[in-house]
């Protein structure tokens, strides 16, 4: 199902002109505070009137002010998760998604409902067993997971989900990623993320929509997109390439995990996870090295050989862009450093990454989609 938008409004000094189209996935709207990320979701869910725009979800028209369209709200079909949950304190887990379900028989399409089940939705969020409690009940992820399952029992077209775990600690967050993971594989409802944290996006994006003070600095697959450093300068420091790898094993003796991919083998921190599992794996480019040669005597287990593909100046450093075996490393270096190596495009190198250098946080599973 596709998503197109291409909106204007004009709000006091604020001005936002944003157009972007997406496939099928999750879709992450990124940016600095600011940017416009919460307005354009407002204007997708139909909390706010484009001055001028049209918005087509699957097919369907929400808002085209040249002919005259504006569906309001609740002839939607769209789901929406906040920060904060919004759960009914009053009702238990049960009748909050109960609720969500009620408001699906009305007018939905009786082939979606049949899809979407009750017991599908609390099996794929891990909430069975939570189904007669109160929401004062439960953590913060639990609530989150709850929300979620309440907007998708209503049958969307779209689920928007505006910073879903801005509110959560680490530990929250690390519990209900996994199950936004499942949501984006497994439901084949198409879902626009709002968040300005670049873990989250490399773990979640399919596609990235970047937004910088109300208009669209770039947009495109999330692997192309987060490996540009230029795009968004606040967030330098955490452009980085995403690889898609697959589990071999874990070495008992050393504790690290065997990953292998297009690019090659790398080695990580233990994971519990079984050999086959696919996952999207994120390597910052400040933790990536460059060698001319290949290097021996060092410490560094992921050794990847390629040859430089692009050079991205950026100040006085520059983006490296490295293409091993078709997949993209991207490390940055200093000018001086780059011009001392003698890098050019086509030179061969290897791409050199410490073990320790990958963030549990960056690494995420792939499933193949199934529709629940």
């Amino acid at each position: 199902m596709s998503i197109q938008v291409d909106v204007r409004l004009r709000r006091g000094a604020f001005a936002l002109e944003a157009a972007f189209a997406a496939g099928a996935g999750l879709t992450t709207l990124f940016g600095r505070s600011g940017s416009g990320k919460t307005t354009l979701i407002d204007l997708i869910a139909g909390l706010t009137r484009p001055d001028r725009g049209r918005i087509v979800v699957g097919g369907t028209v929400l808002v085209d002010t040249a002919g005259g369209t504006f569906l309001p709200p609740h002839r939607r079909r769209i789901g929406v998760v906040f920060q904060d949950a919004r759960l009914f304190p009053h009702l238990s887990v049960r009748g909050n998604l109960g609720y969500g379900r009620a408001r699906a028989r009305q007018g939905r399409d009786p082939a979606t409902l049949d899809r979407v089940t009750f017991d599908s939705v609390t099996d794929m969020l891990g909430i069975h067993h939570l189904l007669d409690r109160r929401p004062a009940g439960l953590s913060g992820g639990e609530r989150q997971r709850v929300a979620i399952g309440r907007a998708l029992l209503a049958g969307p077209r779209l689920l928007l989900m505006d910073e879903p775990l801005a509110a959560l600690d680490e530990a929250r967050k690390a519990e209900i990623l996994p199950y936004i993971e499942r949501l984006r594989d497994e439901t084949g409802v198409p879902i626009v993320y709002v968040s300005h944290a670049v873990s989250e996006v490399a773990r979640l994006a399919t596609t990235v929509v970047v937004l910088e003070a109300g208009r669209v600095a770039a947009a495109g697959p999330a692997e192309a997109i987060l490996r540009r450093a230029d795009l968004v300068p606040v967030h330098e420091a955490e452009a980085g390439a995403l690889l898609d790898m697959r589990v071999e094993g874990t070495d008992a003796e050393t504790g690290l995990t065997d990953l292998t991919g297009p690019a090659g083998r790398l080695l990580v921190p233990g994971l519990s996870l079984q050999p086959g599992t696919r996952l999207r794996v994120r390597i910052p480019a400040r933790d990536v090295l460059v060698a001319t040669e290949p290097p021996r005597g060092l410490s560094a287990r992921n050794i990847l050989a390629g040859r430089v593909s692009r050079l991205i100046p950026s100040g006085s450093e520059m983006a490296v862009e490295i293409d091993c075996g078709g997949a993209c490393i991207v490390a940055r270096l200093t000018t001086a450093a780059v011009r001392e190596l003698g890098l050019a495009i086509g030179r061969p190198v290897y791409a050199i990454v410490k073990s320790a250098a990958f963030d549990p946080a960056g690494i995420g599973l792939l499933r193949s989609p199934v529709t629940i």
